[in-house]
């Protein structure tokens, strides 16, 4: 019986330590599989989409754009406009679904409508949120194919194009959505250059990791994603009560045996907040629907690790993110208190010690990093965001901390979401009007 025990107590100090081990390097690993996922999916992935074929008008399946809307009245007028008059597509329509708005969106579309045929609104008297407007929309869209579009947001000229080249291969019975790659429009602020880093390249070379190594991607681009209407009626439409429905969607898809892709040649703009309230109030809101998505599933993950490998090490990576973030605040309160407490016996060595060990794994932690961030700038979007490299080290020292945050604050109101205590109702950004800027897209086919 005591060896039992004591075997017992082996295995548990032992599995102790090793995630201890994990949680300490998980940053560092993290950066290195990032980069060497972006190889395999340069180099390995099947279904990216080497050529592009111009679709003929008489094929061209229809499509409609759907862009949800709720007091919008600053950028609304700029994102329909664009489009109406810029897009290189003939056959679809604009279905703008009205949240509720109590500026003066109602008024400005009514115009807009007088103006561009192909522009149809529904007006939804209650906010009930964008995935609520979203299912409402489906029902009154007339394409087989649905462009989800953020009022803040435009794509590219050719983006329709590109996005159906993937829906026209012989392959692509079983795809559910194609996800495009988001860049930044405003970036008048330092705070929005930095999440050029992030969106352009970040968020870039992670997909293609998950999507060329895993099979699997981690969550949509809301802002821009083209879905295969039948897919999203098959799981039940979005998810009203998540506070992120393109996670909670790309989940559905993928549990349910869709196949979701990553297009990083189809690129977006979009808005981004300029403030740090605005800012911290974005990635709460994410941070919250990632921890709900893993919520949701980890009961089904937990039952049938073996049926979907990649989906399942996505999982561990998400749950080891969380866990991470956790540990890392609590890590960082015992050592400030050691670092108190050195100084205060007045012990020289004991500092020394400590910030030298803190230096060490700092350093090795912007190694990997920097791996990471300089294949992500080289890669994506054919190097022509290698100059902002120049704002990489505020978005590694200051946007993990903020994301770290942001799981641990929302990590209770997920949990009661789960439970049935969520909404979907959502609150307008506040906008500053860049968004009426010229973007890179117009420069683009100027």
């Amino acid at each position: 019986m005591i060896a039992l025990l004591q075997m017992s107590n082996q295995v548990l100090d032992t599995s102790f330590f090793i995630l201890f081990l994990l949680l300490i390097t998980y940053p560092v690993i993290g950066g290195f599989a990032w980069f060497i996922g972006n190889l395999c999916y340069s180099f390995l992935f099947k279904h990216r989409q080497k050529e592009w074929n111009e679709i003929p008008e008489e094929i061209e399946p229809f499509i409609t754009i759907m862009v949800p809307a709720h007091n919008e009245e600053i950028v609304i007028e700029h994102t329909i406009d664009y489009l109406m008059t810029k897009i290189n597509y003939e056959h679809y329509e604009v279905l703008v679904t009205d949240d509720g708005s109590t500026d003066s969106t109602p008024e400005i579309l009514t115009s807009l409508q007088k103006k561009y045929p192909k522009l149809r609104v529904i007006r939804i008297e209650k906010n009930k949120g964008k995935a609520h407007a979203f299912n409402i929309g489906l029902g009154f869209a007339k394409g087989g194919l649905i462009l989800s579009n953020d009022a803040d947001t435009v794509p590219e000229p050719d983006s329709l194009n590109r996005y159906i080249n993937y829906f026209l291969r012989p392959d692509s019975t079983n795809i559910s959505a194609v996800t495009a790659n988001m860049d930044v429009q405003n970036r008048s602020k330092l705070i929005a250059k930095s999440q050029t880093v992030e969106f352009s390249s970040i968020v870039g070379i992670i997909k293609r990791t998950q999507i060329g190594v895993l099979g699997s991607i981690y969550a949509y681009s809301g802002a821009n994603t083209l879905y295969r209407k039948n897919a999203l009626i098959d799981v039940g439409l979005f998810r009203q009560d998540r506070a992120t429905e393109d996670i909670s969607i790309a989940w559905d898809h993928q549990m349910d045996g869709w196949l979701s892709l990553f297009a990083p040649q189809i690129m977006f703009f979009m808005e981004v907040p300029e403030s740090l309230t605005m800012l911290y109030r974005q990635r709460k809101r994410w941070a919250k629907g990632g921890t709900e998505v893993w919520l949701t599933n980890f009961r089904k993950v937990l039952l049938h690790p073996f049926r979907n490998i990649g989906r399942t090490v996505m999982f561990i990576d998400q749950s080891l993110s969380i866990i991470w973030s956790f540990f890392f605040w609590i890590s960082s309160i015992l050592f400030l208190w050691q670092l108190l407490a050195a100084g205060f016996s007045k012990n020289p060595e004991d500092i020394f010690h400590i910030l030298t060990l803190s230096f060490l794994f700092i350093c090795f932690e912007i190694i990997s990093s920097m791996f990471q961030l300089i294949a992500s700038l080289i890669v994506d979007d054919q190097g022509k965001k290698i100059k902002y490299l120049f704002f990489a080290p505020l978005y590694m020292l200051f946007y993990w901390i903020m994301n770290a945050l942001t799981i641990v604050t929302t990590f209770i109101p997920a949990v009661k979401t789960i439970m049935g205590l969520g909404s979907g109702t959502w609150k307008s950004p506040e906008r500053k009007g860049t968004a009426n800027t010229t973007s890179d897209s117009e420069k683009k086919n100027d």
